[in-house]
């Protein structure tokens, strides 16, 4: 059967119903599958999945961009109702003749262990249960994207509060402190019937695929080979006795220097010195053109496909109504190109968060030399590895943050944002651990999870274990709040504690780079390219580190950080 009837372009691919697709399925399926046809049938299976993907991507990549979109939220749901369920039985069939055809074409040894299996997970109950997911998940993000606060007089998105958490002014950070949390509180009893109905959903899912709790299910459906969740729980462990109170040292320093008795919960991004917030840039404008010259000096080929981005209006990076929160990089699979999505409001945070979304838009253009999808898709390439694409990035693009060579800020400015996204890491390991360990509870105990308020209890209950030196008497109601705003617990589940494992990868390659940057960009771009068809310990070790998250390797990473933070300061200082 001939292609040359399929859609073009992914907008023209949103358009089309199933019975539109279904052919094109249904002559992969009728074909013989023989050595000397697998490639070219591998390319037509690309060609159609890519388009199906590349609709579903921009449906995602408009209802978040507007959430308040009426009719692109209608159509939406209509692709998830009645295309998606179908694409999803028609992919598992094309799935199952490929693994029993027994042929293993190059570069397919890792792909074709992940297809085998998502044929052991696929049931025909589960396609109107996975439908119903993403649909809940879209009433996740409408909720988040209407969030809205009254400041200074204006009625803004809640986004654009997080810079007076920075502010010297410790009455003015507290109470905008305050105003995020009580309009976070407003939406507890909607978030509430999310969660509720996302807990169900899934358990039903977990069951109907013969798994005693999701998180079984969700770690075979991750492709968590190289690891087990009590691996992860051991990670927690370390994360305790290593991180927890390197934590603790730097918050007692910062308490020290901002002169108050204890740390509350906004003094904890506020400069311990009483500086002002970072202003690396005026306009969007500014931002996307020095990033550009940041990417140029780390590599002119990656500054090369950071241009393309900018010419092709692959960028949504400001903060306004309506917009959900959050960051993304997603890749439209038939063009060949990724979307950053970000919600930017004049702080550091901004650059980094472009970076990080930039790493992972390179190794979207570097993946684009493997022939198929099933080698490149964001689901065929292990998570773990493509955080430390971002991670990484962050990290190889640091030195490059002063003016002289091309950034945003004086010597003395650009090492105090390198100090504060070092020392950013340092804090996340714990609270990484805290959402996964949630997690971990939330779904192996379904029925008290089902309460919000037993969520809420575990959430307290890690907070003493994780951060025991942040203050919160009197604020018994707003200590709950945080995980109420973390996207990945709803959206995303089990999809953070790679975060934790690629900044340990990455702090790795921020070593190798204090000793050879440019060869260490070079291995982290050799990775890259590999995808999806080499282990999580292959990639890790083609980009010059090592897959561990043992407390062995914490340490080292933690005294890497605090040993370059050291030198820092004083050029910190001025």
């Amino acid at each position: 059967m001939s292609l040359d009837a399929l859609p073009t372009t992914g907008e023209d691919a949103m358009t089309w119903s199933w019975s539109q697709f279904a052919p094109y399925y249904e002559d992969l399926l009728a074909r013989p599958l023989t050595a000397d046809r697998v490639e070219a049938w591998l390319a037509d299976w690309t060609r159609i999945a890519a388009l199906v993907e590349e609709a579903n991507t921009r449906f995602y990549v408009g209802t978040t961009t507007n959430t308040a979109d009426p009719e692109l939220d209608q159509r939406y749901k209509t692709f998830l109702d009645e295309v998606q369920p179908r694409v999803r039985e028609a992919e598992q069939a094309v799935k199952a003749k490929l693994i029993a055809s027994g042929l293993e074409p190059t570069g397919f040894a890792l792909p074709l262990r992940r297809l085998r299996t998502d044929a052991e997970l696929f049931r025909d109950a589960n396609l109107p249960l996975l439908a119903e997911e993403s649909k809940v998940v879209l009433e996740y993000e409408q909720l988040a994207g209407a969030r809205t606060v009254t400041w200074d007089g204006a009625e803004i998105p809640m986004t654009r509060i997080s810079p007076v958490l920075m502010s010297p002014d410790r009455d003015r950070r507290e109470r905008a402190w305050r105003t995020m949390m009580a309009r976070t509180d407003a939406d507890t009893v909607a978030l509430g019937d999310i969660w509720r109905r996302l807990l169900a959903v899934r358990t039903r899912i977990a069951a109907n695929a013969g798994y005693d709790n999701y998180r079984a299910y969700k770690w075979r459906q991750r492709y968590r080979f190289d690891y087990t969740p009590d691996d992860t729980l051991r990670f927690h462990d370390a994360i305790e006795h290593v991180v927890v109170p390197a934590a603790r040292r730097l918050n007692e320093r910062h308490r020290a220097r901002l002169g108050v008795p204890a740390l509350r919960p906004w003094d904890t991004e506020v400069d311990p010195a009483g500086r002002p917030p970072l202003r690396p840039y005026s306009d969007i404008g500014e931002l996307e053109a020095t990033t550009a010259r940041i990417f140029h000096q780390v590599d002119p080929e990656l500054g090369a496909y950071f241009d393309t981005m900018r010419a092709e209006h692959l960028l949504d990076l400001d903060s306004r109504p309506n917009k959900a929160p959050g960051g993304y990089e997603l890749t439209y699979e038939v063009v060949h190109l990724p979307f950053i999505f970000a919600n930017s409001v004049g702080v550091h945070d901004d650059v980094q968060t472009l970076l990080h979304e930039g790493g992972h838009a390179f190794h979207s253009f570097e993946m684009t030399r493997l022939p198929y999808l099933q080698q490149r898709s964001e689901t065929m390439v292990p998570t773990e590895f493509a955080e430390v694409a971002s991670m990484g990035m962050e990290l190889l693009a640091s030195p490059y943050l002063a003016a002289d060579k091309g950034g945003f800020y004086t010597d003395a400015e650009a090492a105090r944002a390198r100090i504060e996204t070092l020392e950013a890491h340092i804090t996340f390991w714990p609270y990484m651990a805290m959402i996964d360990a949630l997690q971990h509870w939330m779904y192996t105990h379904p029925d008290e999870a089902a309460d919000l308020d037993r969520c809420d209890a575990m959430w307290i209950a890690l907070l003493a274990r994780f951060q025991p030196d942040i203050d919160w008497r009197g604020l018994d109601r707003e200590r709950v709040l945080r995980w109420h705003r973390q996207g990945h617990v709803f959206a995303e589940p089990f999809y953070y504690v790679e975060y934790g494992m690629a900044q340990l990868g990455a702090v790795q390659l921020l070593g190798n780079a204090l000793r050879d940057q440019a060869g260490t960009v070079d291995a982290y771009r050799r990775a890259l390219r590999l995808g999806g068809t080499a282990s999580v310990p292959a990639l890790y070790a083609a980009a010059g580190a090592r897959f561990a998250f043992d407390a062995a390797t914490l340490q080292e990473a933690v005294d890497l950080i605090e040993r370059v933070c050291a030198e820092l300061e004083p050029v910190a200082q001025g």
